[in-house]
């Protein structure tokens, strides 16, 4: 079995504006057989978070997690050790969709990933091939499932471990198609 970890955290903003995570999704895929399964599913928060800033944030706006859900939530200092573990475990490695914005924040956390696997993100640019001006733009996580398995009616709900269940299809066609590789 070659099981790998797909990540995927939602923020209140940008690392670069001092934005702030609020929760984590982790989704074990096994390339073996394409089989997916939630293994971590939490809201969190981070020490200095302000009130203001979560009400604010683009996440609260635009998915179902609430202030109350961060405001309640386990600080993330104490959830690391729990996460650090899990991304140790898989030797395999871990990715992430837009894995420079994920791994960034994390890493700048004190994650530490023992082997990072390419960019499903930007794998999938010149295979959807969704031009601009300037040439293919790096797909948007529904668009690269449209282009994958049609128009299922699949909607990207900026929740963690949701988000990075489908982005773990994504994930698997790009490893069936020979481009996404773990070795």
């Amino acid at each position: 079995m070659q099981k790998i970890l797909i990540l995927d955290i939602e923020t209140t903003d940008f690392l670069q504006r001092g934005g702030k995570i609020v929760e984590i999704g982790i989704v074990e895929l096994d390339l073996s057989n394409g089989n997916k399964q939630i293994i971590y599913d939490k809201v969190t928060h981070e020490t200095g978070i302000t009130r203001e800033e979560v009400e604010k944030a683009w996440i609260i706006q635009n998915s179902t997690l609430t202030v109350e859900e961060i405001r309640t939530s386990t600080p993330l200092h104490i959830l690391k050790p729990e996460i650090q573990n899990l991304l140790f475990q898989y030797e395999h490695g871990a990715t992430a969709f837009n894995n420079a914005f994920d791994f960034g924040f994390m890493e700048n956390r004190g994650f530490v990933f023992p082997k990072k696997l390419p960019c499903p993100m930007k794998l999938s640019t010149d295979i959807c091939k969704i031009e601009t001006s300037r040439g293919y733009k790096w797909p948007k996580v529904e668009e690269a499932h449209k282009h994958f398995f049609g128009d299922v009616g699949y909607t990207e709900q900026h929740r963690g471990a949701d988000d990075a269940f489908h982005e773990a299809d994504i994930v698997y066609e790009l490893y069936k198609m020979g481009v996404f590789k773990i070795d």
